[in-house]
């Protein structure tokens, strides 16, 4: 989406801050779109923090000829299908289509459906909502604003004006104390915090039963896997092979444990993230194999989806899945396609990032340039996540 304002010309024009509006200003705009903000992200998973950064931006902190005519938060235009009103407005052309809105609320809530119904911007929802430099990368990387110092812009805006916080709302680390009308405490300490999540009772037959045409029992914590084995005359390796499972004694929770292999497939199209639900849980839930699920959906062991989200659990929503994975791709992020450690075609590997390792040592370990990695991964920044993948090339001169 190509967009530019008043803002954002200064800003190309004279190259100086980010924004020009002032504090004052920012904060207000912040204090009457926090919640709208914090409830969009709770609802489709989209952090609070971008949103409200791109709305102080894209509004001029609410401030813009368009966002006064229009309650149009984000510059969207009109685009195809668009079927509500629409206002005319000089933007990268004389008199284009933007979209109006009856509310502000309209408008946050037309901008998450926005991102979350494009395939090219399917690739942000796998990263972690407190991710913001990756979120306004991506936005960038994804084609939403020409800008190029785009990410740099939202950037600043979050940490000058602490929007992450809201993101941390959201997810229910912190708190909003409303009278003062800030942010006051962390509920804890966000690298020792555990969520726990109830999760939804089932009333499953005391017997064996179906689930996806596979038969399943459920058992109680505590209950012996060996004993289950014996019980339905099963080798316990081969119980374990059922189940996705590594060896172990007994269940540790209330669980389902299947008596066959589970299928390829599901027996619906997909399935909806529930709260605290992992890549396991949803295997055994709708009975299909673990790996199937990976496949389907452009994931690897480990990651735990975000509630809301659908995952497919057919080969035929692989073509969408598979809009994703590209996207992630042309955004510099890699997927399970890639094998870890393994050269691919003899000309590139994918390097797993260690706890507190720097580009630099990346760099010096295959003898390659900092730039070369940077270029090969579509990198602004040469900061590094513990688990992040890079892309490797044999060749400094083989284009990414």
């Amino acid at each position: 989406m190509k967009k530019r304002n008043l803002a954002l010309t200064i800003f190309l024009l004279s190259g100086a801050a980010s924004f020009a509006q002032p504090p004052a200003v920012v904060k207000q705009y912040i204090e009457l779109y926090r919640d709208l903000a914090i409830e969009e992200m709770k609802r489709t998973g989209v952090p609070a923090a971008i949103t409200l950064a791109q709305g102080i931006h894209e509004t001029d902190a609410g401030r813009s000829k368009l966002v006064i005519k229009s309650n149009n938060h984000f510059g969207i235009k009109c685009k195809t299908g668009w079927k509500g009103e629409s206002v005319s407005h000089d933007d990268d052309a004389r008199g284009e289509c933007f979209r109006k809105y009856n509310d502000p609320m309209d408008s946050y809530r037309d901008h998450s459906d926005f991102l979350k119904a494009r395939s090219h911007y399917a690739f942000l929802f796998l990263l972690d909502p407190t991710d913001y430099e990756g979120w306004c990368y991506g936005l960038k990387k994804a084609g939403y604003a020409t800008n190029p110092k785009y990410s740099q812009i939202l950037i600043k805006l979050i940490k000058e004006y602490g929007l992450q916080d809201y993101t941390l709302v959201a997810l229910g680390r912190k708190e909003i104390f409303d009278d003062k009308n800030s942010i006051v405490k962390i509920i804890e300490p966000e690298e020792k915090r555990e969520v726990i999540f109830e999760k939804k009772e089932q009333n499953y037959p005391k017997t064996v039963f179906k689930i996806n045409q596979t038969n399943v029992v459920f058992v109680t914590k505590g209950t012996s896997y060996l004993a289950i084995a014996e019980r339905y005359k099963l080798s316990l390796p081969r119980l374990f092979e059922f189940n996705d499972m590594v060896a172990a004694e007994e269940t540790e929770s209330d669980r389902l444990v299947y008596l066959q292999r589970k299928r390829k497939e599901g027996a619906k199209e997909f399935h909806i993230v529930e709260p605290g639900e992992t890549l396991y849980d949803i295997a055994q839930a709708e009975g299909i194999r673990l790996e199937s699920l990976l496949s389907y959906n452009y994931l690897r062991e480990g990651i735990n989806p975000s509630p809301g989200r659908n995952l497919y659990l057919k080969s035929g929503g692989k073509s969408t899945a598979e809009q994703t994975a590209t996207g992630m791709q042309q955004a510099g992020y890699t997927t399970t396609s890639q094998n870890n450690g393994e050269w691919k075609s003899d000309s590139y590997k994918i390097h797993i990032v260690q706890l507190k390792e720097t580009m630099y040592a990346v760099a010096k370990k295959y003898a390659v340039t900092v730039e070369a990695i940077r270029q090969w991964n579509n990198l602004q920044t040469d900061n590094l996540k513990k688990g992040q993948q890079l892309r490797i090339n044999r060749n400094q001169n083989v284009a990414y």
